[in-house]
């Protein structure tokens, strides 16, 4: 991954942008009455509102954009993001040769349907080739980055609080064999996880920071690595057939690191030729999905880290990747704009490649069920795919801004959508759609 630079973020709207689109002499000096109003209407288009699903039955569009206030429309404004959005390249044409190559899977599904968008939620990104930031405990408990904050929100009593806090200084109340006492000072953070009571956020100087959720604190703190290229760029929680928890973590030191989150003890070191930009254990835990800087991604022995495939179609570096419950198929992102689907019973080639719109693949999940896989670009789009009808049929999910993550829930029922944009930041919900008309009533 890009060690240095940031892409230049196409916002919706920049402090100033609002106005662009807005009659100009309203912002002039010719007189005092243009201005107040021109205030007035800034103020009307930025104001903080939610969205419920009620409302978006009724037209009002879900993140609270005021078209109607506006001199353009949403339909030519998609159309101006699609030919002006610039997606992010280490292989210079690798998204223009595959949408050449490639087509968009069929529209119509529709299973997920919108719930609820709050503008209080304000999630950001720190490094733009990383978007893991939004994970969910329950369809109802919520955790993202806002800033130098790792923060909770309930969607069921509206409520946001803050976890943790690394603006300051960050140290584990236990001592554990490796563990740094003296903890980390401003810690700028990379990556997240979440998963049922434990929470660990990895940082640009290898830092890797564990909280329980149930306890006060942080429980440990550790350096994976003092390299100079050191950042932490992703994290998989799991459990060990024993049922113990474990995570591993990927960094650019081109290494993948195996930890128990129990004893918080380093348990695997694997190294590879480039740096890792994710890995994703296999659901018997006799495998791991490793992609990153090379446009071939890696299947490993998980005991020892040997090469047991390696898998060739991408075209650019790869930061996604996800296993189906049934432990037989696996998903890759890539900055290719592509999602490719392998199966472990013949790797010589991917069963299904999946085209973006915008840009890269930036996060795939899939369903507890698996019933479904959700591929989330950059920006703009989030894509469910059917996999019941062999990704052959998606539901599109359309907004504007640049996504921090995506998170379903544990028992599949409610989808988040981390929204980073100067004005119009917010986290979106989606709920499962079901058939019974007095389930969707309750």
């Amino acid at each position: 991954m890009s060690v240095d630079g940031g892409e230049d973020f196409d916002y919706m709207v920049d402090e100033g942008d609002m106005t662009n689109v807005m009659d100009d002499e309203m912002y002039g000096d010719f007189f005092d009455r243009a201005r107040v109003e021109a205030e007035y209407q800034y103020d009307l288009l930025t104001r903080v509102t939610d969205t419920s699903s009620a409302q978006a039955k009724r037209g009002k569009d879900i993140q609270g954009i005021p078209w109607d206030k506006l001199h353009i429309t949403r339909q030519n404004y998609r159309q101006t993001r699609m030919e002006q959005y610039k997606n992010y390249e280490n292989v210079q044409s690798s998204g223009e040769l595959m949408d050449k190559k490639c087509k968009q899977m069929e529209k119509g599904g529709t299973y997920y349907e919108f719930q609820y968008n709050t503008r209080l939620v304000k999630p950001t990104i720190l490094h733009f080739q990383l978007r893991n930031l939004v994970w969910a405990t329950s369809k109802h408990d919520v955790y993202f980055m806002s800033n130098s904050s790792v923060m909770h929100w309930s969607a069921t009593s509206c409520n946001l609080s803050e976890v943790l806090n690394f603006a300051g200084h960050v140290s584990p109340l236990k001592r554990h064999p490796g563990s740094l006492l003296e903890g980390f000072s401003r810690t700028q953070i990379s990556t997240l996880a979440v998963k049922d009571n434990l929470l660990i956020a990895g940082g640009f100087q290898g830092e890797l920071t564990c909280k329980l959720l149930d306890h006060p604190g942080v429980s440990f703190c550790t350096r994976a690595t003092f390299d100079d290229n050191a950042i932490t760029n992703a994290i998989d929680i799991y459990k060990a057939p024993s049922g113990s928890v474990r995570f591993m973590a990927s960094n650019n030191d081109n290494s993948a690191r195996e930890y128990d989150a129990e004893k918080f003890q380093l348990l695997n070191h694997f190294q590879f030729p480039w740096p890792v930009n994710h890995t994703s254990m296999s659901p018997d835990r006799k495998l791991v999905a490793v992609v990153g800087d090379n446009c071939d991604g890696l299947l490993v022995d998980s005991r020892n880290g040997e090469t047991v495939a390696t898998l060739v179609g991408h075209m650019d570096y790869s930061f996604a990747s996800a296993w189906h419950p049934n432990g037989l198929t696996f998903a890759t992102g890539n900055q290719d704009k592509t999602c490719r689907v392998w199966d472990v019973r013949k790797l010589t080639h991917s069963v299904a490649v999946l085209k973006g719109n915008l840009g890269s693949v930036r996060s795939i999940r899939y369903s507890s069920d698996g019933k479904f896989m959700i591929v989330a670009e950059p920006a703009d789009f989030v894509h469910i795919y059917s996999t019941k009808a062999d990704y052959k049929k998606r539901q599109e999910l359309d907004f504007f801004g640049e996504i921090s993550g995506v998170a379903l829930s544990p028992d599949d029922e409610s989808l988040f959508i981390g929204v980073w944009d100067r004005v119009y930041a917010s986290l979106l919900q989606y709920s499962m759609r079901h058939q019974y008309g007095y389930m969707n009533s309750f």
